[in-house]
C-alpha cells in the first residue's frame, strides 16, 4: 500500500521555473537560492511524497494546546524537529490522528515549504487542494510558492538582494536562529558564480530516487554518484555503461519512474 500523500512526484521542468523567475522579475540565481534553502534543492522524498517540515507549536496555536501532553507534536515552543526527511510524516502522523485540519495546517510542503495555513496565499481555493497538487509535481508547488512571495509583496526584497527581509517575512522572527538570511545569501552568491542546475539532470536524479538508485543530492549536477546509478539502473536494464545521461536514458527513467 502506497504512503499517505504520495503523487505522480512530477520533476520541476523548464518552463514553470522560468515563468515562475518571469513572474517575480528575478534572476535564476535568486530563484535557486530560495529553492535551494527552503527545500534542501528538492521538493519530494525518494517515495514520491513532499518534503515536509511539521511544526508543532503551530499545531498547539490551532488546537488551543489541548494535546501539549504529546510534547512532541504539540507543544508552545518551536524546535523538537527531530530528523528531517520520512521522520516529519511519522510526527505528522500522530497529528493527524488527533485533528487533521490542524495537523495539516501546521505543516510546511514542498519545495516553497509553504505553511498549511498558507494554502489561500498560496492561491490554492484550500488546503486539501494545495497538498493534493503538490503531491502530483514539483511545477505545482513552485507556482504556489511563487503566487504566495508575490501575495506577501517578498518579490520585492527578492529582486534587489534584501535576504534579511526577504527572510524575515518568509520564515518569521525567529529567522536568525537558522541564519536562513546567511545561508540564503550564500547560495544566491554560488548560482550567480557558476554555473546553473540542469533541471534535465535534475529530473533523472529525481527519478533514479525513486526507483532505489542513489544519486547522492537532487542538485542538477552530473557527478560521479549520479554516474554510478545511472549505470546501475542501466545494467538492470540490459544496457552497457555509459558517461552521460542521454535523451533515450531520460525516456527510460520516465516510463519507469513515473507511475
Amino acid at each position: 500500500m502506497s504512503p499517505m500523500f504520495t503523487g505522480r512526484g512530477s520533476a520541476l521542468d523548464s518552463d514553470t521555473f522560468d515563468n515562475a523567475a518571469e513572474t517575480l522579475g528575478v534572476d535564476a540565481a535568486k530563484l535557486w537560492a530560495v529553492v535551494e534553502i527552503e527545500a534542501k534543492r528538492c521538493g519530494f522524498l525518494p517515495d514520491r511524497r513532499p518534503v515536509i517540515l511539521f511544526e508543532r507549536h503551530k499545531f498547539s496555536e490551532k488546537t488551543g494546546g489541548k494535546y501539549d501532553a504529546s510534547a512532541d507534536i504539540s507543544n508552545p515552543e518551536p524546535g523538537g524537529y527531530g530528523a528531517a526527511g520520512t521522520h516529519q510524516y511519522d510526527r505528522l502522523a500522530k497529528a493527524l490522528k488527533l485533528n487533521r485540519e490542524a495537523a495539516i495546517w501546521s505543516t510546511s510542503w514542498g519545495l516553497g515549504q509553504v505553511m498549511g495555513f498558507n494554502a489561500e496565499a498560496a492561491g490554492f481555493p484550500d488546503m486539501e487542494t494545495m497538498i493534493d497538487e503538490m503531491c502530483g509535481s514539483e511545477n505545482a508547488q513552485l507556482i504556489g510558492m511563487t503566487r504566495f512571495m508575490l501575495r506577501g509583496g517578498l518579490d520585492k526584497a527578492l529582486r534587489v538582494g534584501d535576504w534579511t527581509t526577504f527572510a524575515r517575512k518568509y520564515n518569521g522572527k525567529n529567522y536568525h536562529i537558522n541564519k536562513y538570511d546567511d545561508r540564503l545569501r550564500g547560495a544566491h552568491q554560488k548560482f550567480s558564480t557558476g554555473p546553473l542546475p540542469d533541471l534535465l539532470v535534475r529530473e533523472a536524479q529525481l527519478l533514479l530516487s525513486y526507483l532505489g538508485y542513489d544519486p547522492g543530492l537532487i542538485d542538477g549536477w552530473f557527478g560521479s554518484n549520479t554516474l554510478r546509478a545511472l549505470n546501475h539502473f542501466r545494467a538492470k536494464t540490459g544496457l552497457p555503461e555509459t558517461d552521460k545521461l542521454g535523451s533515450s536514458d531520460l525516456k527510460l527513467l520516465r516510463k519507469e519512474g513515473y507511475p
